[in-house]
């Protein structure tokens, strides 16, 4: 009975560990809600790979995007393919995982982050072109764009 409780408490310190000393989320029990055109295919590969890290995804189609951009605030500079919503905060385009993850455990204020346009090498974006170096900005309530990162 000791021995399992060691073996627990060893578990218990070693995960506390990975997660506290990373800053970042591990998986997040908030789930993913993306709106896609029905056309298109990088979006559903964007969702995998947040898949793969970890979220849940609820994938809508829609024909009206425009309408869905609206209603988070995301302005037309900073769009892209798809846009999701995390908690409170939007996610447009080919946004890494790591920095959704970054931004669910910081919880700055902003209104969301973008991967403006389309990325190459971006997350749903890879293919056999090379990568592209692109920003993921944030856009805070007074409409301020500041990088968020850089990849």
């Amino acid at each position: 009975m000791k021995l399992k409780l060691i073996i627990i408490s060893l578990f218990a310190g070693v995960f506390a560990a990975a997660v506290l000393g990373t800053g970042y989320v591990l998986a997040t029990d908030e789930e993913i809600v993306m709106y896609k055109d029905p056309n298109c295919g990088c979006c559903g590969a964007w969702a995998d790979h947040m898949r793969e890290n970890g979220f849940a995804v609820k994938e809508i189609a829609t024909t009206d995007m425009a309408s869905v951009k609206s209603e988070f605030g995301v302005p037309r500079e900073l769009g892209s393919c798809h846009t999701a919503k995390v908690g409170k905060y939007f996610v447009e385009g080919h946004v890494p995982a790591s920095d959704v993850k970054r931004m669910l455990a910081e919880k700055p204020a902003i209104l969301g982050i973008s991967a403006p346009g389309m990325p190459l090498g971006s997350p749903g974006m890879e293919g056999p072109y090379p990568a592209e170096n692109y920003d993921v900005v944030s856009l805070d309530a007074s409409g301020k764009v500041a990088v968020f990162a850089s990849h």
